[in-house]
């Protein structure tokens, strides 16, 4: 027998350098919650983003600047631009 995988409509957004001013209410929430953090390091006197951990089902996922993170409604997970691109499509 043959499957294909049902259209499911999910959200995200890439994953910026200003990620505490353009994230979205449930990525805020998700770090609130303690299930993401924002990973930062200190670079000549000031605080810089490179990425974030993510606590998922499987283990922590880490995701670098320009990643995509994706939410389905019941998790939350990071997604390489390549492999967002085939996999996704902008709905509406």
């Amino acid at each position: 027998m043959k499957y294909r995988r049902k259209p499911v409509e999910v959200e995200a957004f890439r994953l910026s350098a200003d990620v505490e001013m353009i994230a979205p209410d449930w990525f805020t929430q998700a770090v609130i919650d303690e299930k993401i953090e924002i990973d930062r390091s200190l670079l000549d006197g000031h605080m810089h983003v490179y990425g974030c951990t993510i606590r998922t089902a499987a283990g922590r996922a880490k995701a670098k600047i320009g990643d995509y993170i994706v939410c389905d409604g019941a998790n939350i997970y990071p997604c390489k631009p390549k492999i967002f691109a085939r996999a996704y499509e902008r709905a509406g």
